[in-house]
């Protein structure tokens, strides 16, 4: 007779428990305690239990799926991801995967009726919102998931409608420790380089605001600091520093507004032979895996990417399962290479 599969009447059996508890366990409810979680939990694998999850769905009413969904920067399916974007990728599958959650990745457009077609559909029981911009255009969908009690988080601008929740960084502060940073080596001819209008691109205005205050409070003049507007890209950031030299500004430090367009700032600047950091010291913004081999090895502002892309898991489960959650904001930390010198 052929060796029947094991299901959790077993378990139960094993354990002394009822065959509601042992589900319970196995989905790690808090209502069930430590002790006989980790003991169902032993059992289970003892016996190699597999739990049936379409048919754990069919009776919760869950898929235990979340879906990703990534704004592009750009409409040209030739422009790369955010490299930010892929990083912290890896962060929310490893913490899908540790809760026993599937992930489905999508790429989405603001514009479009992307929730008709994940939770309102139940192919997800909860949505991961990622991607630079103020999602005005998504407004109207975004008020709906709060209207309908959909679970969802976003990364990046806080939201103040609703019961819209996020995790972002704080901008501000960054900015501000980004220019401080440059501001205490002697620095003292600084341009920004990045959008500063809130309506197009919070986070970007936010690090501008940090910029602003503390050029503000070290008394330079229109003369000493400037901005020059540039996109989330190595391309535009190249363009932004080639307008700023040939408009005559002569900084000895910039603060981008993002690794990208650092990256492409000193793309520029090796091209016109200024050396960095001798004549300009320049600071990026994110930490991705490309600011380390910049060259030189770039200064910047880290987010972390592991932190957040578990917090973003953790807040839309917690939403899912009824329990308590916040918004959370994540102080960046600054990382000092050799494009500042010191």
């Amino acid at each position: 007779m052929p060796n029947r599969k094991p299901t959790s009447f077993d378990i139960a059996y094993r354990a002394g428990v009822s065959q509601a508890t042992v589900s319970r366990a196995l989905r790690d409810s808090p209502l069930v305690n430590a002790d006989t979680r980790k003991r169902i939990r032993e059992i289970a694998a003892e016996l190699n239990y597999q739990v049936d999850r379409s048919a754990s769905s069919l009776r919760s009413g869950n898929t235990r799926t979340l879906a990703l969904l990534l704004f592009e920067d750009a409409p040209d399916a030739a422009s790369p991801i955010n490299p930010f974007f892929l990083q912290m990728l890896g962060s929310i599958t490893r913490e899908c995967s540790a809760r026993d959650y599937d992930l489905l990745v999508s790429m989405q457009r603001p514009g479009e009726d992307w929730y008709a077609r994940y939770e309102e559909a139940h192919r997800a029981d909860g949505l991961i919102l990622l991607g630079y911009g103020d999602y005005v255009d998504s407004h109207p969908t975004l008020e709906r998931l709060c209207e309908n009690g959909a679970h969802w988080v976003l990364w990046g601008p806080s939201l103040e409608f609703g019961r819209a929740s996020y995790v972002g960084c704080d901008n501000r502060l960054g900015g501000y420790r980004a220019t401080q940073h440059l501001l205490d080596n002697g620095r003292q001819r600084l341009a920004f380089v990045g959008n500063k209008v809130a309506g197009q691109a919070p986070e970007f205005a936010d690090r501008y605001a940090g910029y602003r205050k503390a050029t503000m409070a070290a008394g330079l003049d229109g003369g000493s600091s400037t901005q020059v507007t540039a996109e989330n890209s190595e391309g535009s950031g190249r363009q932004a520093v080639k307008t700023l030299l040939d408009e005559g500004f002569e900084p000895d430090g910039l603060v981008c507004a993002s690794d990208l367009i650092a990256l492409g700032a000193l793309q520029e600047l090796k091209t016109r032979k200024l050396s960095v950091p001798g004549t300009i010291s320049v600071m990026g913004f994110d930490d991705i895996e490309a600011a380390a081999y910049g060259n030189p090895p770039l200064s910047t502002m880290r987010q972390d990417v592991i932190l957040a892309g578990a917090n973003l898991v953790d807040l839309v489960v917690r939403q899912i399962e009824h329990d308590e959650y916040e918004s959370q904001v994540m102080e960046p930390e600054l990382i000092v290479r050799a494009s500042c010198g010191a």
